[in-house]
């Protein structure tokens, strides 16, 4: 490894730190401090730490490695995302802003809940919060595994040694360096780390594909349309070879936006109301520009390894083998750095969210209900350390597919919160015990449906991603338990 590299990834490790430290002073007195921000983000900060916590390793890893293999098809996945994100900002970001400052000023997702039924509090904090560590142990899992990745791909044999693989050693590294700036400056940390990684991450977005196609051995567009064209015809077309079946499974992921804590959570965190229109515009701008890097660097990532006689055995790993083929020492560390950014913004993000439930909806409800802003901190920082371990756990499989990981926690995320987060918000019918059965009957259709092989392969066909049938089905659930049962006048009207 050359010391080009080892330069930038140090100083990008030394800034995060850094950024924990500062945060650290600023914002980590209370619990709504550390695990909220104070309610303080600007909306440039709140808009990439949204993207940047949503992205994670897929969107350099999985998402180009699926370009790579099947084409332009895998670009609904991306489409499906930017119209789902949109909507989010649009319908969601302003709702949950006001009104978890106004049911209770609720700084969890299970609280807000808990807050807006409160017929059905303690059940909904405790279902949720199963919900989100489960989930997220997963999703944080998918992180580890995209850094087990890097390390195994760019650092070959540099840490094996005692008996500890270079996958391993990086998917203890990435933890160990997130567990650093999360436990000791919280939200803040997070949310400041996550912006400095999102304009990392977008740059290498747009660096890395137009180097590909205009340096050396790249050939411009025409040629690496004329290679993609002559290995299969169909990877520059919209639909060719795609069922309506693997439309709907591709572009369906934008579903997902509307459950995913670690995301709304962000929407929380916004210093007002009436900036939120401008960290939509931010935050979309920058999502746009980034997916269609990543869309570009797998297809003309493809063209380049045909054009120049590659074997690539891992599609995921394109942009790890490019960054180290294609460029300066010092650009591959920032380039390294990127990826980094991009598997540990959605780490940090998940593993404060889900210390969050374990503290303020178990610790503190169940445990410790008088609990000071100090006890309460601490605690949340050893269930920071607590979930990363399991994660760990989880991640120890080098043959884990990020971006199947991915989207099983994504999926058990958008059915389970998804519907009851939008209709909770907007339909004032809904009650505790439809949201119970929501959130219940979302989570369980979707490890159901996983655990049937139906996302693979459904009656001998093409499968169905899973958010389809368990988003559905928790809408449905919502809708007809509220109607069947007594509004019990939990809506409170929020007066403008």
């Amino acid at each position: 490894m050359e010391t080009g590299v080892w330069i930038s990834l140090m100083g990008y490790f030394v800034l995060m730190i850094a950024i924990g430290v500062y945060a650290m002073q600023k914002a980590t007195s209370s619990s709504e401090d550390y695990m909220l921000g104070g309610r303080g983000l600007s909306p440039k900060v709140a808009a990439l730490s949204a993207g940047a916590s949503d992205m994670s390793g897929w969107l350099l890893l999985g998402l180009p490695g699926a370009l790579f293999v099947s084409g332009l098809g895998s670009a609904w996945i991306g489409i499906g995302l930017l119209v789902g994100a949109f909507f989010n900002w649009t319908l969601v970001a302003p709702r949950l802003r006001e009104q978890t400052v106004h049911y209770g000023n609720a700084i969890t997702i299970p609280e807000f809940l808990a807050n807006r039924f409160p017929t059905r509090a303690l059940s909904l904090r405790t279902v949720s919060a199963i919900v989100i560590v489960v989930f997220f142990a997963v999703y944080t899992a998918s992180g580890l595994v995209a850094g087990g990745k890097l390390f195994e791909s760019a650092f070959a044999g540099i840490f094996n040694f005692g008996g500890l693989s270079d996958y391993a050693a990086g998917v203890v590294i990435t933890l160990g360096i997130v567990l650093v700036y999360t436990v000791i400056g919280g939200f803040l940390a997070v949310s400041m780390t996550d912006f400095v990684q999102g304009c990392i991450m977008m740059l290498a977005l747009v660096i890395m594909p137009a180097v590909v196609l205009f340096g050396e051995g790249g050939g411009g567009y025409s040629q690496a349309s004329q290679t993609l064209n002559e290995v299969d015809p169909t990877l520059l077309t919209w639909t060719e070879g795609l069922t309506v079946i693997g439309w709907l499974s591709a572009v369906t992921w934008g579903l997902g936006y509307f459950g995913q804590p670690h995301i709304i959570v962000r929407f929380m965190a916004i210093r007002s109301l009436k900036e939120v229109p401008t960290a939509r515009n931010i935050g979309m701008s920058w999502m746009a520009i980034s997916l269609i890097g990543a869309v570009s660097l797998g297809l003309f990532g493809r063209a380049y390894a045909v054009r120049n006689g590659m074997n690539i055995e891992d599609p995921e790993t394109i942009f790890i083998i490019l960054a180290d083929l294609l460029f300066h020492p010092l650009i591959t560390g920032f380039l390294y750095a990127a990826l980094l950014a991009a598997i540990m913004s959605t780490i940090s993000s998940q593993l404060l969210v889900s210390s969050s439930s374990l503290t303020e909806d178990f610790y503190r409800l169940f445990l410790r209900k008088q609990a000071s802003d100090k006890e309460t901190v601490a605690i949340g920082r050893l269930c920071v350390v607590l979930v990363g371990i399991v994660a760990v756990i989880i991640a120890s499989n080098p043959d884990s597919q990020v971006l199947g990981l991915v989207s099983n926690a994504w999926a058990g995320f958008g059915s389970a919160f998804g519907p009851l987060i939008i209709l909770s918000l907007m339909w004032r019918r809904t009650n505790g015990a439809g949201a119970i059965a929501g959130m219940v009957v979302g989570a369980l259709t979707v490890m159901i449906w996983i655990s049937l092989g139906w996302n693979g392969s459904f009656m001998g066909g093409p499968g169905i991603y899973e958010i389809i049938p368990g988003f559905i089905a928790a809408w449905v659930a919502i809708m007809v338990v509220s109607l069947a049962t007594t509004d019990a006048g939990e809506y409170q009207h929020i007066e403008r």
